[in-house]
């Protein structure tokens, strides 16, 4: 078997999905982000705490990101839109799996790029026409890989890490949402 050095310490991952195994109250996590208005659609949300392994946790440092409109849409464009962090968000997290897998399966990276596409007909959240869905009619997902691996390797990884990719399952899964006013 090759060792790959693609920087992800497996070993680690595999001991806590067998340490987890036995104690899956430890493995509840809750993560949390706080949003605040700024100006017309212009916000800004922190990530830092989380809740795991039974505690509270924190990130090494907070991480702020902007969100706001394009100036096509009369915004000021301070920021990407919110729609736009859920492309970020799947790419981030499929990239991490291809990643992951390959180091577990001794495959040497070289590079891997993921192109996002996100079909978007904007009628449905400006009220133009309310057979229009809000949000994406449909996202594509490109890889270009390049690894010591054959191109079936290589989608192999890829389809792996989309079977285990947290993101790709929110959005392709229904998720309980609520939403109150405190």
């Amino acid at each position: 078997m090759t060792t790959a050095a693609n920087g992800v310490n497996v070993q680690a991952l595999l001991d806590a999905r067998e340490a987890l195994k036995g104690s899956p109250e430890a493995a509840q996590f809750v993560w949390r982000a706080t949003t605040k208005w700024r100006n017309g659609v212009h916000s800004t949300t922190t990530v830092k705490e989380y809740f795991g392994l039974g505690q509270e946790q924190s990130h090494k440092t907070e991480t702020v990101f902007d969100a706001d409109h394009p100036e096509v849409f009369a915004a000021e464009d301070n920021g990407i839109t919110p729609i736009e962090y859920l492309l970020v968000g799947l790419a981030s997290c499929l990239t991490a799996g291809v990643a992951s897998v390959a180091q577990n399966r001794g495959i040497q990276l070289r590079s891997v790029e993921a192109t996002l596409e996100g079909a978007h007909d904007i009628r449905g959240i400006l009220g133009a026409d309310s057979d229009v869905r809000n949000g994406f009619n449909g996202i594509k997902v490109t890889f270009t890989i390049d690894a010591d691996a054959s191109k079936q390797e290589i989608e192999a990884l890829v389809a792996q890490s989309q079977k285990r990719s947290a993101v790709f399952d929110a959005l392709t899964n229904p998720t309980d949402v609520t939403v109150e006013v405190a």
